[in-house]
């Protein structure tokens, strides 16, 4: 049976990218609200990878999440270093908070794991009821570029009580038309060379131009909408794997 987010993939999660490990986008997202009083919302939180340094800067961050395994980590993590944030077991396309945020970020291409095209403007039309005015959202997206289905590919890592976990990873489905792909993905647990969990995973990932997304963000009313690449403010993407900001306000 096919999961959205399984155990194994979230214990995968914590340890391939432990908290305020960066791409880049730690450092991005801290200067870009530095300077920020009021809340801030990170939809997709996961288990806190970013969240946490944010908060270590003394902004203010709620989350959500759709996967509870994500947000047990990451509520621990918070009450492990005595940090306080607000976290939500919702969707991106269609939660209700009781606040309203002077920004909302989405790092790292998150967004586009809602495949589905109603879904995304639906999200982006819950991001932009949930701000203040004169709210920002600044969110992350890139392209595309593998479309060799069937070909699998495979990773490993080691927890720290010393098993083995793989994930072998393939491409089934990439649709041109409504422009997303979907991967299956198969995560294993070993011990003593024995296998003690399997889990399956759908994976599906969106795809958008860059001006294309920007029309979407016009027609939904964002204004001011400024777009870069490689976490670099202001420098307008050149090549197809970079990962692509746009920053964009309610007015």
């Amino acid at each position: 049976m096919f999961s959205f987010y399984s155990k194994l993939s979230t214990e995968v999660y914590d340890i391939d990218k432990p908290i305020g490990h960066s791409f880049g986008d730690v450092e991005f997202y801290r200067e870009r609200l530095e300077n920020l009083d009021g809340r801030i919302l990170e939809p997709a939180v996961g288990t806190g990878r970013i969240l946490i340094p944010l908060l270590e800067a003394g902004l203010t961050v709620d989350g959500i999440d759709v996967s509870c395994e994500m947000l047990d980590l990451c509520r621990s993590y918070c009450k492990e270093r005595e940090l306080k944030s607000e976290l939500y077991q919702e969707n991106m396309q269609s939660f209700s908070l009781p606040h309203r945020y002077e920004a909302i970020i989405v790092p790292t291409g998150s967004f586009l794991l809602l495949e589905n095209r109603n879904d995304s403007i639906n999200a982006l039309k819950c991001f932009y009821e949930h701000l203040s005015l004169g709210g920002r959202l600044i969110i992350d997206i890139f392209v595309q570029t593998n479309f060799k289905t069937g070909v699998t590919s495979t990773r490993t890592w080691t927890t720290p009580t010393g098993d083995l976990i793989t994930l072998n990873e393939t491409l089934v489905e990439v649709n041109f038309i409504n422009q997303y792909a979907v991967s299956h993905m198969r995560y294993e647990k070993w011990r003593n060379k024995k296998l003690i969990q399997t889990e399956l995973e759908r994976f599906p990932l969106r795809w958008y131009g860059v001006e294309e997304f920007r029309l979407i963000l016009e027609s939904i009313g964002f204004s001011d909408i400024i777009i870069s690449s490689d976490y670099k403010f202001g420098q307008y993407p050149t090549k197809e794997d970079q990962i692509i900001t746009f920053e964009a306000y309610r007015k």
